[in-house]
């Protein structure tokens, strides 16, 4: 039986029309952009093409565009690297993050609580995952070194009011980061209009290779580089340009944005239907996270009496790809943290199951899927 993945926002193929263009950068334009000659000059052409395009897509100036390895890179030097310049200059010491963050950003927020002594106060969230923003506004003062939220969480899909975070923090003169590894992969992202400071953000997330990504970087905004021995990306993060994943990822933020709202009435349904399915065939089955404030492609759930991760297994064997709680999740059968946050009791976030789809989901496969979901849940619970 052809396997059927439904774990598109654990990572995407890549687009083929992306690799077309990738291809001259591993071939035959091979040079180093730090290289004066030829070669170099033709690669650094290539990697300023890919600045300007990202630039005009995202609503940022080209000097703002910082490319990374991964959008977990760009949530390290975001958080590292403003935090500690800013204790460096104003001796701030707090860092403000939410329960529901990526690891990328819960780990490094705590190795600085517990190596560098930083302090990290969790924001409060409401059931849907959502920021409490009256919670933000006393908590925040000018103690405070930055504050990171999650724009879209990975785990539950819900989408968080960034633009009003953004304000807070400037109305106390905090710089705001947030992970927009989900986000920029089926929003429109528009980094200056929503007042956002730093945004990380993954090519293999939206069709694009992997091991490539972008931190975005208001002018203005003060860091400490955490990858040093090279002038490159304005003296921020040392090492050659990967020159065929920074194209690659530029094309395929653009192929993205021009077919953006099309895709996303299509998949809008898709998922709908998965969702209005489950919660009305599967008894004791809750949709996880906002309703309708959520990621287009993204469902969510938590199952009474049963281990979500033996469920992706049980899944797996019958041929469907989907996580347990996010891609880090698999194979740890814990409690999703995301989702006690959210209050949920340890039992209940123990079956937690994510689906998320892509462009080459099609209606046959969410048939098959939901013919044979029913039947595994109810194996699983006996």
């Amino acid at each position: 039986m052809d396997q059927i993945y439904l774990d598109y926002a654990a990572t995407t193929p890549l687009d083929k029309d992306v690799f077309e263009k990738m291809k001259p950068y591993l071939f035959e334009d091979f040079g180093n952009p730090s290289s004066s000659h030829f070669f170099g000059q033709k690669a650094e052409t290539a990697v300023d093409c890919a600045r300007r395009t990202m630039a005009e897509l995202l609503d940022a100036s080209g000097e703002e565009i910082l490319f990374t390895g991964s959008g977990s890179e760009g949530d390290n030097l975001a958080i590292k690297g403003a935090a500690f310049e800013r204790r460096k200059i104003t001796k701030a010491n707090k860092i403000l993050i939410s329960s529901l963050e990526h690891s990328a950003v819960t780990e490094t927020a705590f190795q600085l609580q517990n190596e560098f002594g930083f302090e990290v106060t969790l924001l409060r969230v409401d059931k849907f995952g959502i920021i409490d923003l009256e919670f933000l506004r006393e908590v925040i003062d000018e103690n405070v070194a930055i504050v990171s939220t999650v724009y879209a969480n990975n785990e539950i899909g819900s989408i968080n009011p960034i633009h009003e975070i953004a304000v807070i923090c400037h109305e106390k003169g905090i710089p705001f980061h947030t992970d927009g590894v989900q986000a920029c992969a089926h929003l429109d992202v528009r980094f200056h209009m929503e007042e956002i400071d730093l945004l990380a953000l993954a090519a293999h997330k939206f069709y694009g290779p992997k091991g490539v990504g972008a931190l975005i970087h208001r002018k203005g905004i003060e860091m400490l580089p955490q990858i040093t021995g090279g002038k490159q990306e304005n003296k921020l993060r040392a090492g050659t340009h990967n020159v065929p994943g920074i194209v690659g990822m530029a094309a395929a933020l653009e192929k993205k944005t021009h077919n953006l709202v099309q895709n996303n009435e299509m998949i809008i349904k898709k998922r709908d239907r998965i969702i209005h399915s489950i919660c009305s065939t599967i008894q004791d089955s809750y949709l996880t996270g906002h309703p309708l404030k959520r990621l287009p492609n993204h469902a969510s759930f938590v199952f009474e009496g049963i281990v979500g991760n033996d469920l992706v297994v049980a899944l797996d064997m019958a041929g469907f790809a989907c996580s347990f709680g996010s891609a880090c999740k698999v194979g740890d059968p814990k409690p999703s943290k995301i989702l006690l946050g959210m209050g949920l009791s340890p039992d209940l976030a123990l079956g937690s199951l994510r689906i998320t789809l892509g462009n080459q989901t099609t209606d046959e496969h969410i048939d098959r899927f939901l013919d044979v979901l029913p039947g595994l849940v109810k194996k699983l619970r006996k």
